[in-house]
């Protein structure tokens, strides 16, 4: 290899395609009705799409404990149980605010809904929606977690 193609991969390609992916945790959030289960979507405070309640690691939190905390402050999700374990992941790139991308695997975690509060941190930012599993793996935009809802 040329010294200056080692110098491009050493200084620019190496470390992006090296790049560890940054982790989420996510709550698939499920009701059970006579029609039989649904699922909650919200939106996404700066784009407006569909996706589920999920952030970034929190200080002190196992995954399953930061999802349920995600899923009260973007849903008003009181629980009646949840799984410790991840039911599964997918893989997204959230657009950052500089326009570069960042790969994030995000590891979902199931969660059934005992209620929904009327007032939570986020109520005003976000709108909610109970659907089917087949209609929210229309509605999300990701494959992967196309492929979990449609698992349910």
């Amino acid at each position: 290899m040329s010294t200056w193609l080692r110098k491009i991969w050493e200084g620019i390609a190496r470390p992006m395609v090296l790049r560890p992916k940054r982790v989420q945790f996510a709550a698939l959030c499920v009701r059970e009705t006579d029609d039989g289960k649904e699922v909650l979507l919200i939106t996404s405070r700066d784009s407006g799409r569909w996706i589920i309640p999920k952030g970034w690691p929190i200080d002190g939190k196992e995954g399953a404990e930061t999802a349920l905390q995600e899923a009260w402050e973007e849903a008003g999700v009181r629980p009646e149980r949840y799984e410790r374990e991840a039911l599964g992941q997918f893989t997204y790139d959230k657009i950052l605010k500089d326009g570069t991308a960042q790969q994030v695997q995000t590891n979902v975690y199931y969660v059934a809904v005992k209620e929904l509060a009327d007032q939570y941190p986020e109520a005003g930012e976000r709108q909610r929606s109970w659907v089917s599993p087949d209609i929210a793996a229309e509605r999300v935009q990701e494959p992967g977690l196309s492929t979990l809802l449609l698992s349910l």
